[in-house]
């Protein structure tokens, strides 16, 4: 799937999105991943969660520190929920939190981020 941006207010959009073997690879910024990531319009890293059920609320406390108005998480090639306390962890501080397959959470990720919405995506690839 090419996916792509009239006027992208930083690097960090998804620019391509390709499924491989079990999983995805995702180019941003120029650069191509295979590895699960977290992306805001500012920030790029990897994630270390291969697996939906692995997600805690460690992995996601560096994110709740960035103001955000909602978080996306991208489980892979199906939609899958992370465990329930996941879920309250992110909405007890006041941010939005959405779960849905990896392709619509870089779908939804790139329109948010384009109209200056404090988002972030934590894909799993």
């Amino acid at each position: 799937m090419q996916i792509q941006l009239e006027r992208p207010q930083s690097e960090n959009f998804v620019r391509h999105l390709e499924s491989v073997d079990d999983g995805f690879r995702v180019t941003i910024g120029g650069k191509t991943y295979n590895e699960s990531l977290i992306i805001t319009p500012l920030i790029l890293e990897l994630w270390g969660v291969d697996a939906v059920a692995a997600i805690t609320e460690r992995h996601l406390r560096g994110l709740l520190e960035l103001n955000l108005e909602v978080v996306l998480i991208g489980t892979g090639r199906f939609l899958e929920f992370p465990p329930p306390r996941v879920y309250r962890f992110v909405m007890d501080r006041g941010i939005g939190v959405e779960i849905m397959d990896t392709p619509a959470a870089c779908r939804t990720y790139n329109i948010l981020a384009g109209d200056g919405r404090k988002v972030a995506a934590a894909l799993i690839l």
